[in-house]
C-alpha cells in the first residue's frame, strides 16, 4: 500500500452517536440532544451521522435505530444519516429493506445502511430478540445476499417484493472489528466501516485484508474505508481528560459485566479501577484521542496517517451535552484551520 501523508482536512469526518442515557436523565432527553448534536453537525460540515443499535443497555437509547435515524433526518437537511449499524441477524432482511427504503423514500440520497453482525447485546436479550437463536452470525453473508436482492432493482419478478425499498440506490456499508466483515466487504467491493474506537489492535490488520481483497463492483472502483475514534477535545488537556473519565467508566463497568448510564466525570479514575481493569481498558480505548485543540489535533493525523482511512467517523461519550457540542465544534476548527 503506497501511504502517502493526510492532513484532517483531506477527508470528511463523521459523528457516531449511541444517544447516550446520562446518570439522571431519560431517553427523552437523550434523543432532544441527539437531534441537537445532529443539527450542529450539519452546520459544522461534518459528513455523515450514524446511530448504533444496542439492545438492554441502560446507557444506549438507540435501539430502535431506524426510527431515531427518521427522527434525525427529518430534524436536519443536508447531513447523510444511517446506521453504525443496524445488527442483520436481530432482524428478517425483508424488514430491514422495508425499513430503509421507506427512510430512503423520505428522505432521499441521505440514508446509508451500515451492517454488523454481532447481535449488538447479550445472549438473553439476542434470544427475546429473535425468538429463537438459528442465526449465530456466520449466515451473515447469506442475509446480506438477501437483503441485497430485496433492494435490487430485478426482484420485481419475485413473489415477495420489498415496497418500498426495490430498486432504490441505499448505500449499504459492512461494518467490523475483526476480519470478517472486512474480507468480505473487499469481495463484494463494499464500503468498509472498521470499529476502531473499541478494537483498536485489529484495526491495521482488518483494513490491510479488506484493501487485499478489494474487487471492484459497480459499487466502488477502490477500497473506502472508514474508522472509528474516540475524540474528547476542550479547551485544555486538562479538562479534556477530565471529560473522559466518563467514557473511562462506561467501559469500566462493561468489563465489569454491570453496564448502565454514562456517569459525571471524576477526578481520578484510580479510586475506581484496579491496575487490571485500568489495563485492559487503556488497551480497549488506544484509539481515543483526548485533550485541546492541539494535541488532538496532532494525534487524530498520526492516526489517520497510520490507517490510511478515506473517512474518520467519531464517537464522543461525554457526559455533558453542552461540552460534547463544544468537543465536535473543536473538531470542526481544528480542520477548518488545516484548509487555511
Amino acid at each position: 500500500m503506497s501511504e502517502k501523508l493526510k492532513r484532517l482536512s483531506d477527508i470528511p469526518l463523521s459523528v457516531l452517536d449511541l444517544a447516550p442515557i446520562v446518570v439522571g436523565g431519560t431517553p427523552a432527553e437523550s434523543f432532544r440532544n441527539t437531534l441537537d448534536l445532529a443539527q450542529h453537525a450539519e452546520k459544522w460540515g461534518f459528513n455523515r451521522y450514524w446511530l448504533a443499535e444496542h439492545h438492554n443497555m441502560t446507557g444506549i437509547a438507540s435501539s430502535a435505530t431506524s426510527v431515531v435515524i427518521g427522527y434525525v433526518a427529518a430534524g436536519t437537511s443536508k447531513i447523510r444519516v444511517g446506521s453504525g449499524g443496524v445488527m442483520l441477524p436481530n432482524h428478517a432482511p425483508l424488514v430491514i429493506a422495508e425499513q430503509f427504503g421507506t427512510l430512503e423514500s423520505m428522505y432521499p440520497g441521505r440514508i446509508d445502511l451500515g451492517l454488523g453482525r454481532a447481535p449488538g447485546t447479550d445472549q438473553v436479550t439476542a434470544r427475546a430478540l429473535r425468538r429463537e437463536l438459528k442465526s449465530t452470525g456466520d449466515d451473515f453473508p447469506e442475509q446480506l445476499h438477501e437483503l441485497r436482492a430485496f433492494l435490487n432493482p430485478a426482484s420485481s419478478g419475485n413473489s415477495v417484493r420489498a415496497i418500498p425499498g426495490e430498486g432504490l440506490n441505499i448505500p449499504i456499508w459492512l461494518l467490523g472489528s475483526s476480519g470478517f466483515s472486512a474480507q468480505l466487504a473487499g469481495q463484494l467491493g463494499l464500503p468498509f466501516a472498521f470499529a476502531s474506537h473499541f478494537s483498536p489492535n485489529y484495526t491495521i490488520p482488518a483494513l490491510d485484508l479488506y484493501r487485499r481483497s478489494f474487487k471492484p463492483s459497480e459499487v466502488l472502483d477502490k477500497p473506502y474505508a472508514m474508522v472509528g475514534a474516540n475524540v474528547i477535545a476542550a479547551d485544555t488537556d486538562e479538562l479534556a481528560q477530565y471529560l473522559s473519565t466518563s467514557m473511562q467508566q462506561q467501559f469500566l463497568n462493561l468489563v465489569r459485566n454491570r453496564p448502565g448510564k454514562l456517569s459525571p466525570p471524576v477526578e481520578n479514575m484510580d479510586e475506581l479501577w484496579s491496575d487490571y481493569e485500568k489495563a485492559s481498558i487503556e488497551q480497549t480505548l488506544g484509539a481515543s484521542f483526548v485533550g485541546s485543540p492541539d494535541t488532538v489535533k496532532a494525534k487524530l493525523e498520526a492516526f489517520l496517517n497510520e490507517t490510511q482511512a478515506d473517512e474518520i467517523m467519531v464517537n464522543a461519550q461525554i457526559y455533558d451535552h453542552a461540552k460534547r457540542l463544544r468537543s465536535f465544534e473543536i473538531l470542526q476548527e481544528i480542520v477548518k484551520d488545516g484548509k487555511a
